[in-house]
């Protein structure tokens, strides 16, 4: 499976979710899983201009984009998400 970063940022609508109920955050992580085969493999909350930082596994681009679509359209959350490519493999590239 693929990895990625979803870099993620509340909306007003979703700091009033969280701070009502601050368990929804693994809610979400559970329908990623059910509803879409993602699997988060870290979740940090951070400081900046983002507010979440989640590394994930899924199949493929399309998979992960639709979840990201798919979260985004509930109108909590903007998601920029990112594929990563695991470092060793990077190098192992230049190295064909």
């Amino acid at each position: 499976m693929a990895v990625y970063i979803m870099l993620s940022t509340l909306t007003d609508e979703g700091a009033k979710t969280i701070k009502e109920n601050p368990g929804r955050i693994k809610e979400v992580n559970q329908e990623l899983e059910r509803q879409f085969g993602l699997k988060v493999l870290a979740q940090y909350a951070v400081l900046g201009p983002y507010d979440f930082v989640n590394v994930v596994e899924a199949p493929d681009n399309v998979t992960v984009a639709r979840a990201s679509a798919e979260l985004a359209a509930r109108g909590s959350v903007k998601i920029q998400t990112l594929a990563v490519i695991p470092i060793d493999e990077f190098i192992a590239s230049f190295q064909r």
